[in-house]
């Protein structure tokens, strides 16, 4: 059995963990799983799974892939439907979910995190991280525009988040080089000044250091101790990169997102091979780092 697991960007901690558990899954399972990385492009990512649908070589059993765009490429997994390729689609529930299920001997289904709720975890941790009552600017990097994932961690802030702070957004493509970029560009700025800000808040552990790079290289020492001082707040808490960046300091929280690719290619395998059919959408639920209670402990 041969799967292909497509990712969005290998730039990314928890892409790369995805990506290192499906392959320990499936050696575990003694399947063949091959890797694509879109980069960020969705037209890219399309013409990958495409490509794997068509071979006239050896195409896929099964296509497992985190999708660039909210779109979920619809036409591509028609293709593989029709091509009787079993197709699941990681932190997204598409609408032709439903559709395509109703196909015969098709195995189709989703499984992610509930993303809204990340949004909200972190609107809670910024609002016991600040000091009660007390208003002032967070600089907020976001992930991709027209990724589903970005909008719905953006939504779920805006429902927690303390009503008397205003958000400053920069956008990233939750690489540590996009948050660094973000930021150097902000930087130059004649309007950047830390005193303005009461923390930094970013939708990864990723983009949140890359943001905290750019500021160490502010030329002025009493400006970059200020930005510095500030609160970083992060989001994927994977145990070497986030939770480890926590406990050393250079977090003040992050957001543990459950990784989700190998329990996804068992779903897959078991539908294929012993027809267990898989729910439409599992969804899992992430959880604060540290508690957020705890928070308290560490205000300055």
């Amino acid at each position: 059995m041969k799967i292909l697991f497509g990712l969005i960007t290998s730039d990314n901690d928890t892409q790369r963990e995805q990506a290192a558990e499906a392959k320990l899954v499936s050696a575990q399972l003694g399947i063949d799983v091959e890797t694509v990385c879109a980069e960020g492009d969705s037209v890219r990512q399309s013409l990958q799974l495409l490509e794997a649908i068509q071979s006239k070589r050896r195409a896929p059993n099964g296509i497992i892939f985190d999708p660039v765009t909210a779109t979920g490429l619809p036409q591509v997994a028609r293709a593989a439907v029709a091509a009787g390729v079993a197709w699941c689609v990681l932190d997204l529930r598409p609408s032709y979910l439903s559709e395509l299920r109703n196909r015969p001997s098709a195995v189709v289904f989703g499984m992610g995190c509930d993303q809204t709720q990340v949004g909200r975890v972190q609107g809670r941790q910024l609002e016991k991280v600040l000091a009660t009552g007390s208003g002032g600017n967070v600089l907020l990097i976001q992930g991709p525009s027209q990724n589903l994932a970005a909008r719905a961690r953006a939504e779920g802030f805006e429902e927690t988040r303390p009503g008397n702070i205003n958000v400053r957004i920069l956008k990233g493509k939750w690489t540590e080089e996009s948050g660094y970029a973000a930021v150097k560009s902000y930087l130059a700025l004649s309007i950047a000044r830390a005193c303005d800000f009461r923390a930094v808040v970013a939708q990864s552990d990723m983009m949140a250091m890359g943001a905290r790079r750019a500021f160490e290289e502010v030329s002025d020492d009493s400006e970059r101790q200020a930005w510095l001082a500030l609160p970083f707040l992060g989001a994927d808490g994977l145990p070497k990169t986030g939770q480890a960046w926590v406990l050393s300091n250079k977090l003040r929280s992050t957001v543990i997102i459950p990784l989700t690719a190998g329990r996804a290619l068992r779903m897959m395998v078991d539908a294929l091979a012993k027809k267990k059919i898989p729910p439409e959408y599992l969804e899992t639920a992430p959880q604060p780092f540290p508690a957020i209670e705890a928070l308290q402990d560490k205000l300055p």
